[in-house]
């Protein structure tokens, strides 16, 4: 009896320490899972940046389903494709029309299309501020709101970047730096310095493709 006893008491303990190590495992693994979460969350606000919605009044509220949260391994390869996507030594001056306003419109976009551009004819939905970011942080965060702003079904968005009143020199060093960074996006249709009220020389309203046709190219 006295055997019998002491077999089940350390049937117990063994019980009890197998429960004890799964709790901590299941533990870990919530500690895990919430840190991945954090950094997902944390990779999507440097990458975006501040992205602020411009509401209308006279448009109805009608909420959208969120979309599900993509695999943390797939923002972080994103993430890196955003970085490297835009190119600092790249020379967009011939590519400029020659206004005062170093306006831009891909091939085959109609004069009369960046003409309604400057005139303020397009309503803005969106925008992002850019100044007082360095230029690596403003080349991300231009790059991810462009992404946003083409899940989102943008056409017509504002990029403050400045006049560079607080750079070294007074000199606007994003100005130059936006305008290059703009015109290697395939989605970036047209763009122009805005209008007084809209930020004039600090800023510029950007036209974008509504969506890709069946065989790839944007429209």
């Amino acid at each position: 009896m006295k055997a019998h006893s002491l077999s089940e008491l350390a049937a117990i303990h063994r019980a009890l320490r197998e429960q004890r190590q799964h709790a901590e495992e299941a533990a870990a693994r919530r500690a895990a899972i919430e840190a991945a979460r954090q950094r997902e969350r944390e990779l999507f606000a440097r990458t975006v940046g501040e992205v602020t919605p411009l509401r209308d009044a006279n448009l109805a509220d009608i909420a959208r389903p969120r979309p599900l949260p993509e695999p943390f391994q797939r923002a972080l390869d994103e993430a890196e494709v955003l970085r490297v996507s835009l190119s600092d030594d790249f020379d967009a001056a011939s590519l400029m029309e020659t206004d005062d306003q170093l306006s831009y419109r891909q091939s085959g976009i109609g004069d009369d299309v960046l003409k309604h551009l400057r005139l303020g004819r397009w309503s803005l939905q969106g925008q992002i501020d850019l100044h007082g970011l360095n230029r690596d942080a403003a080349r991300e965060a231009l790059a991810g709101f462009l992404n946003a702003a083409g899940k989102r079904g943008w056409r017509c968005v504002r990029v403050v970047h400045g006049k560079g009143l607080g750079s070294p020199g007074r000199q606007p060093v994003l100005k130059g730096k936006v305008r290059s960074w703009l015109v290697q996006r395939q989605e970036v249709l047209a763009f122009t310095q805005a209008r007084g009220p809209d930020g004039g020389a600090g800023a510029l309203i950007v036209l974008l493709a509504s969506a890709r046709r069946p065989d790839g190219r944007l429209r």
